[in-house]
């Protein structure tokens, strides 16, 4: 083997040794506070103000405890010191040093990263870093990448885990110059130079589309009716049980007492659940188990699941001993017989009308106290998951709204309101954020005021709502609460399976408000409305949050607008024209772009029909695209816009979607895509002629000349569809 080619002596001090990390990497501490020093193997970082809300407790600490060997223990702190400092005398005239600092989440990830390489370089019987080969680097990416199935075979293979190992493994490269004990061979150049995104194959996989995919509509919908039952039906009773069970518990915790409060007073309370019919209280069958485990009772004996405990609290005291049992049992058996007894919460719950409009049901059975602060949790959970479906919030950003966060409703017009939330904007910005706005809808803002009832009456502003923000696992109970028996009972569709996340939730609110403005989200929510709230919060804080969320959907209405023209001339070179007033300019673009192709064709034969010479003579055409709902909008000269000519707005930079009358505006055209929506207009109109009296005669022509205005524009489509279909027969 070749001698290593590490020119620095083993016995240099490093760069680091003695350092207090907090003031190092710019962190904040309160006073009089110190620590954590660079010397030491776990740097807890829980003191420092303005960390993120959203990192968990684990990843609050930099834990370098699990690496053995002592000497790749320092090089691991050197390295994540550095990624922490890039500005440190010792990193800042490093070639390949990173010139911005990593986050403290970022950190705590490549740490993860490298205590598995350098325990799987230990499995591979590697005592010191230069004895690192390129085989090495390769085996161990493999290792990570590939998961193989019971048979050996490899039954996956992940590029995003092959661009963390092959990232753990090229930073110790490109650092190996500060490291002052061990280090990689300086000809070692893992993967060939190549990054980690394009080696492992990460790039490709993203190439074209974006990682974070949509949730399917058959997850979308029913999720997002079951958030807005729960918040909109179900949270009053839930708060309202809630409240009861504080109180409750605040009373119990204030007995003192353990002696017995008299036969009387046992029965004066037995005697009034009877008049007024309440159940007994039931016990769980944890506590029914462990009632017959102390011998207190039987198991044929009647009162074996009835909970003595809570009428003790109810008679004063603070339990009940069973010696009291035999002179109560026959006043006890007596009360049971005649009233029964349930679970404790929700004995008397009011009805709701069911999700599916089927009826009315209880809002829910009786419930133990464990199974109300579930219920409780899947509420907090639908609160969370409201404010990502319909404001577009970050992970991040929904951990740092606080009690207190609901700015007062301002009142624009008479009846319209614009609800604003404070927060702080993380991604991006130093440590702590910096301070934000969003403007949202009312189903937002009162999910907010939901979650603050939550936190009870003593929670102070401040107090973080969403802490733990909610994960997998608080998404999968709440599905299987809807998906159980109390969902159904109360109408609401089954959820499917589907990772649910707050950035697939944010990806598919930017899809549905880019591709389908005119249609509804979920549940009676109109993505027109979304859309208006997302550009007043960008009016109101450009640069903030909403502004990027905007962006996003712009990106995504470029997109759109693209597809749909080329669509569209596909359409017509299979001989299927558009219709309405606008067809002759889109029909004359068309043939400008064919005449363009077919002197392409003649220089360049490859290009002819090529769909990226397509898409590049069609892209300024498609900014002006704006979709209705019964046609497309061609939004080229305002004056020439019927909406803006009726408003008395000839300046606008938008048509007025609600004032289209397509059949008549020289900029709208029709397509078979918009066939449907006609055919049931007009139907609609002939329905609600039959219902007129004689004496409407005034509204009976509007709607008369309203079907004579669809059935000439689907005359239209169907003799252009019927065309284009001739000539597919023809050639």
């Amino acid at each position: 083997m070749m001698p290593p080619l590490n020119p620095r002596p083993r016995h240099v001090v490093s760069p680091f040794a003695g350092a207090e990390l907090c003031p190092l990497f710019g962190f904040a501490l309160p006073l009089g506070a110190t620590g954590p020093y660079f010397d030491e193997d776990r740097w807890p970082f829980d003191a420092v103000i303005g960390l993120p809300a959203y990192l968990r407790p684990n990843q609050r600490a930099l834990d370098f405890t699990p690496i053995a060997n002592g000497e790749w223990r320092l090089t691991a702190k050197e390295y994540i010191a550095a990624l922490m400092a890039p500005r440190h005398d010792a990193v800042r005239n490093l070639a390949h040093a990173e010139r911005t600092v990593q986050a403290l989440s970022t950190c705590h990830g490549k740490l993860s990263e490298l205590i598995r390489w350098f325990k799987w370089l230990s499995d591979q019987g590697i005592a010191d870093l230069d004895e690192v080969t390129s085989y090495h680097c390769t085996a161990y990416v493999d290792f990570r990448g590939e998961r193989l199935g019971d048979d050996g075979e490899v039954v996956a293979d992940s590029p995003s885990t092959r661009a963390v190992a092959m990232g753990a493994v090229i930073g110790l490269a490109q650092y190996r110059e500060l490291f002052t004990r061990q280090r990689f061979r300086d000809d070692l150049r893992p993967f060939n130079g190549a990054s980690a995104a394009g080696g492992s194959g990460r790039t490709a996989e993203l190439a074209g589309a974006n990682k974070v995919q949509p949730l399917a509509s058959d997850v979308q919908q029913p999720l997002l009716a079951a958030v807005l039952f729960m918040i909109q039906k179900l949270a009053p009773h839930i708060l309202r049980e809630a409240d009861s069970k504080r109180e409750r518990q605040a009373a119990d915790r204030s007995l003192t007492a353990t002696t017995h409060p008299g036969h009387e007073a046992f029965l004066r309370n037995l005697e009034r659940r009877v008049e007024s019919g309440e159940p007994l209280e039931l016990m769980t069958q944890v506590g029914a188990k462990e009632a017959r485990a102390r011998r207190l009772r039987e198991e044929h004996d009647p009162l074996a699941a009835v909970s003595l405990s809570s009428l003790a609290r109810e008679c004063g005291t603070k339990q009940f001993r069973g010696a009291w049992l035999p002179e109560l049992r026959p006043d006890l058996e007596r009360a049971l017989a005649l009233v029964g007894a349930c679970a404790p919460y929700g004995r008397h719950a009011a009805e709701v009308e069911r999700a599916d409009g089927q009826g009315h049901a209880a809002w829910t059975e009786p419930l133990f106290s464990v199974e109300l602060k579930f219920l409780v949790g899947y509420l907090a959970t639908a609160c969370g998951l409201a404010l990502a479906a319909l404001a577009g919030m970050r992970h991040c950003e929904l951990g740092e709204l606080v009690v207190g966060c609901r700015q007062p409703p301002q009142e624009i017009a008479p009846g319209l309101f614009r609800y604003r939330l404070t927060g702080k904007l993380i991604k991006g910005q130093p440590l702590g954020g910096v301070r934000d706005e969003w403007v949202v809808t009312r189903e937002v803002y009162e999910a907010i005021e939901v979650a603050e009832q939550l936190l009870g009456p003593d929670a102070a502003p401040g107090t973080s709502l969403f802490h733990p923000v909610f994960c997998d696992t608080t998404y999968q109970n709440f599905r299987a609460w809807v998906n159980g028996p109390a969902g159904q009972r109360l109408g609401l569709a089954p959820i499917p399976e589907g990772a649910v996340t707050p950035r697939a939730l944010r990806r598919t609110l930017a899809v549905e408000i880019a591709y389908r403005p005119g249609g509804l989200l979920a549940a009676k929510l109109q993505l027109k409305h979304l859309s208006v709230v997302t550009t007043e919060g960008y009016a109101a804080r450009p640069g903030g949050a909403q502004a990027k969320f905007l962006a996003e959907i712009n990106e995504l209405e470029e997109e759109r607008n693209i597809g749909i023209l080329t669509d569209v001339y596909r359409d017509y070179q299979s001989g299927i024209m558009p219709s309405g007033p606008g067809a002759r300019d889109l029909i004359s673009l068309f043939t400008s772009v064919d005449g363009r192709l077919h002197e392409l064709s003649e220089l360049a034969p490859q290009l002819v029909d090529s769909d990226l010479e397509v898409v590049s003579m069609l892209s300024a055409r498609a900014r002006t695209l704006h979709l209705g709902t019964a046609n497309y909008c061609w939004f080229i000269d305002p004056a020439k816009a019927l909406c803006l000519r009726l408003a008395g707005t000839p300046d606008a930079d938008r048509p007025l979607a609600g004032m289209c009358d397509s059949a008549r505006c020289p900029q709208a055209t029709h397509h078979p895509c918009h066939r449907p929506v006609w055919g049931e207009s007009r139907e609609a109109a002939k329905v609600f002629i039959g219902g007129l009296s004689r004496r409407q005669k005034t509204e009976r022509a509007r709607l008369e000349l309203s079907v004579a205005r669809a059935e000439r524009v689907l005359a239209e489509l169907d003799n252009n569809i019927a065309a284009g279909a001739a000539g597919k027969d023809e050639i």
